[in-house]
């Protein structure tokens, strides 16, 4: 439990240093930060259950972009103030290291271990953020195509 509330509060904190590091404003610097630890606690609670990652960042992604475009419109920011500081904790950054130090080692099945890992959750956050967009984008089209006609 312990390693848990570390990894939140570690989602937390880097969520907000990126958003300060993009110059989120003040009001909306505490979402945008608490996006990341909502985002983090989709996947790790997802991970507990399956011990997989794809599914899990596919749907935290997918949660990361949700959450993104309602507070863009709740808060009437651009989403991306909020998307990217919330898909922070899902870069796969301890698997491209320990992949590319296996590869400049030459431990050719370690890198392609670690390789695979990273491009699942390449995918999955692609993948996640862009089901979620498309529905929006779907949506208002349907939305907009109704209310003209």
């Amino acid at each position: 439990m312990q390693t848990v509330l570390i990894q939140l509060a570690a989602a937390f904190f880097g969520s907000l240093g990126f958003s300060i590091m993009f110059r989120v404003r003040g009001k909306l610097l505490l979402p945008a930060s608490l996006g990341g630890l909502f985002t983090w606690s989709i996947y790790l609670f997802l991970f507990h259950i399956t011990h997989h990652v794809f599914a899990p960042c596919l749907a935290a992604s997918a949660f990361a972009a949700g959450y993104a475009e309602v507070l863009a419109r709740l808060l009437h920011a651009p989403a991306t103030l909020f998307v990217i500081p919330s898909a922070i904790p899902l870069i796969p950054g301890s698997y491209l290291y320990y992949g590319m130090l296996a590869a400049v080692q030459n431990r050719m099945e370690e890198f392609q271990q670690q390789f695979f890992v990273m491009m699942e959750f390449a995918i999955a956050i692609a993948l996640g953020m862009s089901i979620i967009w498309t529905v929006i984008y779907m949506s208002s089209r349907f939305h907009h195509h109704r209310t003209a006609g």
